[in-house]
């Protein structure tokens, strides 16, 4: 009972301690050479550049994760703001018949998926990620043949469905 105890206050610490850490791209400020960022992050996996003339450095965790860390850079190399893109916020600002597929690109980088539907005649790309930390989706983007954004969809992700477990 005692080693019980002890294993339940010591987990206890260690999440608190890890919590008041943050994320990592939570602790580098707006205004910081986008060398600190990448001293703390790595080097960026996917990079796109920005209207302004700046850039959108990403570092994504797909295709078995559910984040990708954006952040943008001013054209003089300072960081303006990182954020995690992979939530729901972030989709919602997608627009049906506006946005193509270099928009959904930019702001969230490469997909973990992509199909395409002969008879609707749409790609679709999918993104995992988790609602309040809790959920595990999918959101798929589906696009025209003229790579116009036409659909945008949630669904839950099967890898986290206990029934389809030996599928994967």
């Amino acid at each position: 009972m005692l080693n019980r105890l002890a294993f339940l206050i010591v987990c206890a610490a260690v999440s608190m301690l890890a919590g008041c850490a943050g994320p990592p791209h939570q602790q580098v400020e707006p205004g910081a050479d986008q060398s600190a960022l990448i001293a703390r992050l790595g080097p960026p996996k996917e990079t796109y550049d920005l209207p302004n003339g700046g850039k959108r450095l990403m570092w994504p965790t797909q295709p078995m994760g559910s984040t990708t860390t954006a952040a943008d850079i001013d054209a003089s190399g300072k960081v303006l703001a990182v954020r995690q893109v992979l939530q729901d916020n972030e989709f919602y600002r997608a627009e049906v018949g506006k946005w193509t597929r270099n928009d959904v690109l930019v702001n969230f980088g490469r997909p973990f998926e992509t199909s395409y539907f002969k008879r609707v005649q749409r790609e679709v790309w999918s993104y995992r990620y988790m609602e309040n930390n809790i959920d595990h989706l999918i959101y798929n983007f589906y696009f025209d043949d003229q790579g116009v954004l036409r659909q945008t969809q949630r669904q839950p992700d099967p890898k986290y469905d206990p029934s389809q477990r030996n599928r994967f």
